[in-house]
This record gives structure tokens, sequence and C-alpha cells, in this order.
């Protein structure tokens, strides 16, 4: 299969849509498909064998975004694929999904950023029923929309939108082990973490307005902990502030075996945000068998199931994040027992699973436009 992919998100910028596609991309070459890749400028020339086209970009927090660019249409005329996979379509997604119609190329879509999500937060009430009507258009134009979680699924209904399926994340199952916490670099990184024993309560993600990073302020004065922040971005002066005189550790922005690392070496993960479409430093989390503290709003209500391996807090509840970290803190055999539930819960998503049952959607897709096709081609006296 030919498959042309388009992106908001690409390396070297670091995200949820960044690390899919890059899944996505390695499963196709492995699988013996042909790719190409558009994603905003910066991007390296190819990944996993296939070229990297870039189009103009803008900067937004310290993020490209992708601008529509004629080079879309000609690319994937170029190309000629079988199927347009839009990751988390937003300016130059929309662009590629219309493109792919001009050219009778189906199309999927992925919905992984709650855009409208972002309006609510700030307050923009009429922006946020903008941002849904714009959602709506976007994957209207798909044949299929792939959704990650329920809290997602309901949203997007309630907008309107029809062709959904569930599609999921994989994560690392090896690289993200419990096994690894006996290792050395895993050792050395727990006596800087916590020197006198205490008990570590992480986080993996990038520091901005949406993950709500400044709400761990809840955690000052409990005893016996410190916060390991693991990631980079604009809210970083913002969340110093509000943590100020914590007991914290900023190991900034890590990947490969030392973002694993930083997992083996916590005893809670902790989530803030509320606007999470899924969650996948919980999944990884999850695999590295640690318990997860979780807002119970959007994708993490499908990822913890509180008090088997974690537990959900009530959203913007501050004193309810306290006593569910608090909770964690104080018992070690809970610690335990929840993250071992957690690398259960996720040991049936590996990667290859995950982008196995996204090639059976591609394929669904595709030869539901050539049934199509040929009802159209065929003569209306025939059809009778």
């Amino acid at each position: 299969m030919r498959v042309a992919l388009i992106t908001e998100s690409f390396l070297p910028t670091v995200s949820g849509v960044t690390t899919s596609v890059c899944k996505v991309l390695e499963h196709l070459a492995r699988t013996g498909h042909q790719a190409i890749l558009i994603a905003p400028a910066g991007a390296p020339a190819e990944y996993a064998g296939f070229p990297v086209h870039s189009v103009p970009a803008l900067s937004y927090r310290q993020f490209p975004v992708g601008m529509p660019s004629p080079h879309v249409h000609r690319l994937l005329t170029e190309f000629r694929p079988d199927l347009l996979h839009a990751a988390s379509p937003f300016l130059l997604g929309a662009q590629g999904i219309a493109a792919a119609n001009r050219l009778d190329i189906p199309s999927v879509a992925v919905f992984q950023t709650d855009v409208a999500g972002y309006a609510r937060r700030n307050g923009l009430g009429q922006a946020q029923a903008a941002a849904w009507r714009f959602v709506k258009w976007v994957h209207e134009g798909a044949d299929l929309t792939l959704v990650p979680s329920t809290a997602s699924m309901r949203d997007l209904r309630r907008i309107g939108l029809r062709r959904l399926a569930h599609w999921t994340r994989g994560v690392d199952l090896d690289g993200y082990h419990p096994n690894h916490r006996g290792n050395t670099a895993v050792t050395a990184l727990r006596r800087r973490l916590a020197p006198n024993g205490e008990v570590v309560i992480g986080y993996v993600g990038r520091m901005a307005p949406e993950k709500q990073v400044e709400r761990f302020r809840a955690l000052r004065g409990v005893p016996g902990i410190r916060l390991a922040l693991v990631g980079a971005g604009p809210s970083e002066a913002s969340i110093g502030r509000e943590l100020a005189g914590m007991p914290v550790t900023w190991l900034g922005r890590l990947a490969g075996a030392e973002l694993a690392a930083a997992y083996a070496s916590f005893d809670v993960f902790l989530h803030a945000g509320t606007e999470e479409t899924f969650g996948q430093t919980i999944q990884e989390a999850h695999a590295a068998g640690l318990p997860v503290v979780a807002p119970r709003a959007g994708g993490p209500i499908d990822l913890v199931a509180h008090g088997e391996n974690g537990l959900l807090f009530t959203p913007d509840d501050e004193r309810d994040l306290r006593r569910c970290v608090s909770l964690l803190a104080g018992d070690a055999a809970l610690r335990h027992r929840m993250g071992e539930s957690g690398r259960r819960s996720v040991l049936g998503r590996s990667w290859e699973t995950v982008c196995g049952t996204l090639l059976d959607y591609y394929e669904q897709v595709v030869d539901e436009r050539s049934a199509v096709r040929a009802t159209v081609s065929v003569p209306l006296s025939m059809q009778r």
C-alpha cells in the first residue's frame, strides 16, 4: 500500500502526535509498504527510510505550526497514494484532506488534540464553539476519523460526526519495564532524586498551560516526597514560581534510555491536565509498573481504573489531588499492587498490535472507496 501521512507535529518537536507518526512510519517500513510524510518546516529529510517533505511553518508557543501550501497538492499528485493519513489535522491536515478528496484519495484522520478544550480553558466561550465547528468541518472531509478515548468519542458524536472508530495508542513494553529499576543508571538517578529515600512523584510531558503542572503546588508540605519533572516548554517559568521552595528536581527533556530510566526511578506518576484526548505518558508509566494519579476527565478515564492501577481525582479539585497522592505516598504495598495492575493493563497494547489494527482501518477505507467507485461506474440501467 502507498500511504501519504500529513502531520501537524514531527521531529524535532516531541509530542504524542510525533511519537504516533514515528511508530506508524516504522511499522509501514517493517511491513513492506511505501510512504511519504508531509510535515512542518524543521523536520529531518527522511525517517524510517521514507522521504519527509517540509512545508512552511509559523512558531506558536515553541511549536511549529504547518501552514497550507501548494506543495501539498503537488506532492499527493506525484506520489499517487492509496490513502492519506492525517495526524491530528489542523490547518495543514485540513488542506491535506481537501486535496485528497479532489484527487479521489480516501483518507483517515486521527483525532488527537483537544483544540476546543484549549479555548474552554482560556474562558473563550465563543472561540470554543468556533473550535468545535472547525473540528467538525475538518473531520467531515475524511472517510474515517480514529478516536483515542470514550470521552473524545462522546465529544465528536455530540457535534454530529458519525464516521468514527476507536483506535488506541501503542506503548514500548520493553523500553518501559519494571525490571529496569535495578540497573545502574536508575540506581544513580534514584540517589539524586531521593537522597533520603523519599517517595518520588514524577511527571513526563510538555511544560505547557494545558498540562496544568502548576497544580503540583497542591503537594506542598506532604511529608516524605520529592517531585521529578521531565520535559520542557513555555510554562517552565510559571511552574517554577508555583513550586518555589518545594523539593523539585527538573530533569529537562529526555528520550530513549534516559527517559526509560526516569520512569523507572519514579514511585508514583502524576498527571494533572484535564484536556488529554488520550494520555500516552500514562500508558508509559503503567508499562514501567507505576501507579498513576490523574483527573477523572478525558483520556485518563479509559486508562486509569480507579482503585486498581491508580487513582482518579476530581477535576480542578487540588485537595482531592493531594489526598490521592498522599494515600499512595504513604502505602508502599498499595503502590506495588497498583503498579503491577498497571503493567498488566497495557500488555496488549504493543505498537506492533496497535499499528496492525491501523492497517486494517486503512484497508477498510480503501475498500469502501473502491466499492463507491465501482457503483458510480455502473450504468444506472444495470443497477436496477
